[in-house]
């Protein structure tokens, strides 16, 4: 169990809901919050948690900060030195990276490199660098515990399990969105407004978006392979309407393990803080009877492409993870905006990934350039 934390996007969804957790868990301290631009939450936050360390996204919303707890003896920083700073702070024995897209990958680096337990939230990471972030874990001997419902639950069924030559495929399931049973020709037409009504969880706007398009399930098939070294044909996706089992993994015996339970993100975010032990939640108890009927379907393909397009891209390697989820960053903050439609997202995307040259094996500074190039052809593309 941790004793002190850095949360790095604590305004945010993830990031609120951990701090309730350890609400609940006096032997946890927090040690520093980063947020992107909602000074006035941060500003409670930091009241009531009273952390060494509070960054804000820019040098406005830190001087704003400031003024805010003058009274506070909490040093206020900004930027992204400001976010490695608290992902590699002194204080903490933990860091939950909890913010959204690119952004993450240098602070959770910074992290590992600190010694620190990484809770992760921040999937980019692993899709865009995965290969590099597990190799920098593994030399620095970091535990990395997933928070996303799904992969905590394929940890939770892999406890005990020494040998993963035992496991012949890791299941993940997926809500279907928004958008669950309608055709290519039904989603011609969606808004913003319908692909925000997530029916099971609450979320940020731009994960709900991925969950609508199901490119978040892309982007955690790409995440389980890094985070369980597993190949492509070993990771499957199925649709399960009512998100009670969170995942599962198939052993080679035939053997299925499941982690179930409500969906609530307090439950993997606590266990981040207390593996290996298990303590008393705030989450509600699965009501098995009370439930209903558990489905298992396929995924449409043909109306949710890019899932299909996730998978191509894992299947390709290189470059080009980051390049789509550049692209997919940079897509979905222009459909949040109005400025393009449901489908749109993945013909950008598409387009955007074979315009960006391929790099096998790239380096940090060439992912992070195929992320740049991808955006910047997202943009562009858009025009035409």
């Amino acid at each position: 169990m941790v004793h002190t934390v850095s949360i790095l996007g604590s305004t945010g969804s993830i990031g609120r809901q951990s701090l309730d957790v350890i609400r609940r868990l006096p032997e946890v301290r927090v040690a520093a919050l980063t947020a992107g631009t909602d000074t006035e939450r941060m500003a409670r936050q930091c009241r009531e948690f009273r952390p060494d360390l509070a960054v804000m996204a820019t040098e406005e919303g830190a001087r704003a900060l400031k003024a805010a707890i003058s009274d506070l003896p909490t040093q206020v920083s900004w930027g992204e030195a400001g976010l490695i700073q608290a992902a590699a702070f002194p204080e903490s024995d933990c860091v939950i990276t909890a913010v959204v897209g690119m952004v993450g990958l240098k602070p959770t680096l910074a992290a590992i490199r600190a010694g620190k337990r990484i809770g992760l939230a921040n999937k980019e990471t692993l899709v865009c660098a995965g290969e590099l972030v597990m190799a920098e874990a593994e030399k620095h001997h970091v535990q990395i515990v997933p928070v996303d419902s799904e992969h905590s639950a394929i940890y939770q069924c892999l406890m005990g399990c020494g040998d993963r030559r035992e496991v012949e495929r890791l299941i993940l399931t997926c809500s279907g969105g928004p958008f669950f049973g309608r055709s290519r020709e039904e989603l011609q037409t969606v808004t913003k407004a319908d692909a925000l009504k997530h029916p099971n969880w609450k979320m940020g706007a731009k994960i709900t978006i991925d969950c609508a398009t199901l490119m978040n399930k892309g982007l955690e098939v790409i995440e389980a392979m890094r985070l369980y070294r597993m190949p492509l044909d070993k990771v499957d996706v199925v649709i399960h309407r009512q998100s009670i089992v969170h995942s599962m993994v198939e052993f080679t015996d035939g053997a299925v393990m499941a982690q179930m339970g409500t969906p609530d993100m307090r439950l993997p975010i606590q266990l981040a803080l207390t593996y290996p032990e298990r303590l008393p939640s705030p989450v509600e108890k699965l009501d098995l009877i009370g439930c209903g009927p558990l489905t298992f379907q396929e995924p449409d393909l043909g109306a949710f492409p890019c899932l299909r397009l996730a998978r191509d891209c894992a299947r390709r390697g290189g470059t080009a993870c980051a390049a789509m989820n550049g692209a997919n960053e940079e897509a979905v903050a222009m459909f949040l905006r109005d400025e393009i439609g449901f489908y749109d997202i993945y013909h950008l995307v598409s387009r955007a990934v074979e315009t960006v040259p391929f790099v096998n094996g790239p380096s940090l500074e060439e992912i992070l350039e195929a992320d740049r190039l991808a955006r910047a052809a997202v943009r562009r593309l858009s025009q035409n």
